[in-house]
């Protein structure tokens, strides 16, 4: 049974950071895609980072590009969202996502392509 695990959120203040970690179990992220996205209260669920573990670089939203880093720690099988300079609008339930397989650049930030969940880790940035 694949399950996700989320942790590392909190609340900080604008211009702080923090470092998201997605613990996967009864999986490997060989091969995979993985994606962190984030969903605030009325809004729709967005798409921040993603990854094609197997080669290739990162995809980023515009919103958080050169502040966000997703990267991954094949021993611990474990992948990180980074998230440095954190603004307000940061504020969300952030998720992260996989999928077995190849997902293209234009797919890695969309919800509908990943097939597993994790249950979500709150951020809350203040001002």
């Amino acid at each position: 049974q694949v399950q996700l695990v989320e942790s590392g959120g909190g609340s900080v203040q604008s211009g702080g950071s923090l470092r998201l970690s997605c613990a996967a179990s009864g999986y490997t992220y060989s091969t995979s895609c993985v994606g962190w996205f984030r969903q605030a209260p009325g809004k729709e669920r967005e798409g921040v980072a993603g990854i094609y573990t197997g080669f290739g670089s990162p995809s980023y939203a515009d919103s958080v590009k050169g502040r966000f880093t997703i990267s991954r720690d094949n021993a611990k099988n474990t992948v990180y969202l980074q998230m440095n300079s954190l603004k307000p609008e940061d504020t969300a339930m952030y998720y992260c996502a996989t999928k077995k397989g190849y997902c293209s650049l234009g797919t890695r930030l969309t919800a509908s392509a990943y097939d597993y969940w994790g249950q979500g880790t709150q951020v809350t940035v203040s001002s």
